[in-house]
């Protein structure tokens, strides 16, 4: 392609200004270059660009159908270029965050809210990730954030923590384990456990707790909303475990008692998985600043 974007800024310079030298002194070239480059073109496409007799420069059919194209497409350049500055600099992006787990909605909202007022430029969205895969998404480009607490040693994912946890189970206060000071796996054989609907291996309590005992608890009711669990449980339908923070959040006033799982508890740490080429941009950074604040109030 011979047409480059110089040639467009020539155009439309010479337009403006009428004369030769008006448009070279604007664009910092000299007369004659200005003039090589017009004839370069006009010998390339065969055709006269300007009516040289003229005072000021008139443009011939052509030369107007290359101005009309310098005024749509320059401005398309100049605002991209810009755009891509802003980019670099940290000012603008997308933050597309993949969630693994149901019970971070209600954290994560309040914070959302706040990164939006203070980063109006950045592209926010949200996708639970339980139809896909959130790391491999991340990976190719699909999402920029994953809310995780399964980190893994890759070259290309940075797993900055959050916050530590503790799940544990929760019960009504009538239940006959809170007898317990803790609770072994066995204890759910004969309960029905509450959970989110998703995949057994990503629910520490099976991954991490009844399976490696080879337990299966009687019943498995799931619900999508962390409020509805502990109704649920308050009612005595069944025994959930959900992590300390939540319970910190949601779980007042409902009668609720609660016992660690095993002697020692079972611990976990959330993390916000970024992929490492990006770790430095100065929005997810606050994001991800934010979103341990949040846990700290």
């Amino acid at each position: 392609m011979f047409l480059e974007t110089r040639h467009l800024r020539s155009l439309l310079a010479i337009h403006h200004n009428g004369s030769l030298a008006r448009a070279a002194k604007q664009l910092h070239l000299t007369q004659s270059a200005l003039s090589h480059q017009i004839k370069s073109l006009e010998t390339y496409f065969a055709v006269p660009l300007f009516l040289r007799n003229t005072k000021p420069l008139s443009l011939t059919p052509s030369g107007q159908a290359l101005v009309e194209l310098a005024g749509r497409v320059l401005p398309e350049i100049e605002n991209t270029e810009a755009r891509l500055r802003r980019v670099a600099a940290g000012e603008v992006g997308r933050l597309h965050i993949a969630i693994e787990c149901h019970a971070c909605y209600e954290w994560l909202m309040p914070v959302l809210a706040a990164f939006r007022r203070c980063w109006p430029a950045v592209e926010v969205d949200i996708r639970l990730g339980v139809s896909f895969a959130p790391i491999p998404a991340l990976q190719h480009g699909d999402v920029d954030l994953v809310i995780s607490s399964d980190p893994s040693a890759l070259a290309d994912v940075v797993f900055e923590p959050l916050f530590d946890y503790q799940a544990l189970l929760v019960m009504a206060s009538d239940h006959p384990l809170t007898a317990r000071a803790f609770i072994e796996p066995d204890d759910l054989a004969d309960q029905t456990l509450l959970t989110y609907p998703v995949q057994r291996q990503r629910l520490d309590v099976f991954s991490r707790f009844l399976q490696p005992a080879g337990i299966e608890p009687a019943e498995v009711r799931q619900a999508e909303l962390t409020g509805v669990i502990l109704m649920l449980a308050a009612s005595g339908r069944g025994v959930a475990v959900l992590p300390d923070w939540v319970l910190d959040h949601q779980a007042d006033g409902l009668g609720l008692v609660t016992r660690p799982l095993g002697v020692d508890g079972m611990h976990g740490t959330l993390h916000a998985a970024i992929r490492h080429a990006e770790q430095h941009r100065p929005y997810l950074q606050d994001f991800i600043d934010r979103a341990r604040r949040g846990m700290t109030k």
